[in-house]
């Protein structure tokens, strides 16, 4: 049986529709890879955050956090290096120590804008961004997390500390007010999506509070787009420690509905022991891949090289991460019995056997 190899050109404002679900450092570091590949991006992000920068402005302002959305924009934009320095600038003295440019850019248009999403549409047209970034809801929520042993705090950033006190899982995340509504762009761009992922972030204060937004897992489970969960690398002090892949299935799945995706990227990178000891004194460790239990709960494993070391930190690579989601976006969408697909800047190469 001879194979055939034949090569297709995808230029990147044909490239496939994605839809982002998540916040945090992992979504913005996604997006820097993906955009090399699709204009057709849209980044739905969370907006639970009321920590550092994000938090005074929210307490100062009446604003919805800037910070993750911030970020993601960054993470998007073609602008002259001078523009993105001074986004990215943070002040070092006064009453403004710690707070970036950026969020107070974001917080000005707000102050000019009707709505919280029409101030970062604005913003990313000064950025001039690849695709959309919208906030998932432009409700005032906050979140509140329920430990295994009854015990709940509200708000995000004392989560952490709340569940080091409590030595127990998180049973629940809830959003106070329950139930806020999605902002319909987001609930369209799932909706027409080719490709729907979530993560790579934090579970519970980047992930999961997405799911809790009134109408999008239902726009998720209506849609036909391929649905993927990439899994962070290493479990997380604070929010993860001792779970593996299955367990963050099971509480994604646990917080909006069984089988809202079909496949679990996760990393086959090998890390360095010094760096895997060094996690390990903080209480985190490289996460277990148990395909089997993640097979009884529908999800699929795709083990691929995502992850990278850099200053000592496990992080995904940009890069890796975003060519293996564009691979298995063409590997799982365009049926051709026993294909295997590459990719070369941005030109799909297919070899089949004839």
């Amino acid at each position: 049986m001879k194979s055939q190899r034949t090569s297709y050109r995808i230029p990147r404002a044909h490239g496939p529709r994605i839809a982002v679900i998540g916040g945090g450092n992992g979504l913005s570091t996604m997006l820097r890879g993906l955009k090399q590949y699709t204009e057709n991006i849209t980044a739905i992000v969370t907006v639970a955050d009321d920590g550092g920068g994000s938090g005074r402005l929210r307490e100062d302002l009446g604003m919805l956090p800037p910070g993750d959305i911030r970020n993601c924009m960054e993470a998007l934009a073609n602008t002259e290096p001078l523009m993105a320095e001074l986004m990215h600038y943070r002040f070092t003295e006064g009453s403004l120590s710690g707070q970036s440019f950026g969020n107070l850019f974001l917080a000005a248009l707000n102050g000019i804008s009707p709505s919280f999403d029409m101030a970062v549409s604005r913003m990313s047209e000064v950025l001039a961004i690849t695709g959309r970034v919208l906030p998932v809801t432009n409700a005032d929520v906050q979140l509140e997390a329920e430990f295994e042993n009854g015990a709940r705090v509200v708000g995000e950033s004392k989560i952490f500390q709340c569940k080091k006190e409590q030595d127990c899982r998180i049973r629940k995340i809830r959003l106070l007010p329950d139930g806020p509504k999605a902002l319909p762009e987001a609930l369209s761009a799932l909706i027409h999506a080719d490709m729907i992922v979530l993560g790579p972030g934090s579970l519970y204060t980047s992930i999961i509070p997405n799911l809790l937004v009134d109408g999008i897992v239902d726009a998720i489970q209506k849609s036909g787009a391929l649905k993927i969960y990439v899994c962070n690398v290493m479990t997380q002090e604070g929010e993860t420690e001792g779970y593996t892949a299955s367990d963050h299935i099971a509480a994604i799945f646990n917080h909006s509905a069984s089988g809202l995706f079909e496949l679990c990227l996760t990393n086959s990178s090998p890390i360095p022991k010094g760096v895997a000891a060094r996690y390990a004194q903080e209480g985190a460790e490289l996460i277990l891949c148990d395909s089997e239990k993640c097979a009884a709960l529908g999800v699929e494993i795709v083990n691929r090289p995502v992850a990278m070391v850099n200053d000592g930190l496990v992080r995904h690579d940009p890069g890796h991460l975003a060519r293996e989601l564009i691979l298995l976006h063409a590997e799982r969408s365009v049926r051709i019995a026993g294909s295997r697909f590459d990719y070369s800047g941005d030109t799909y190469q297919v070899e089949t056997k004839k």
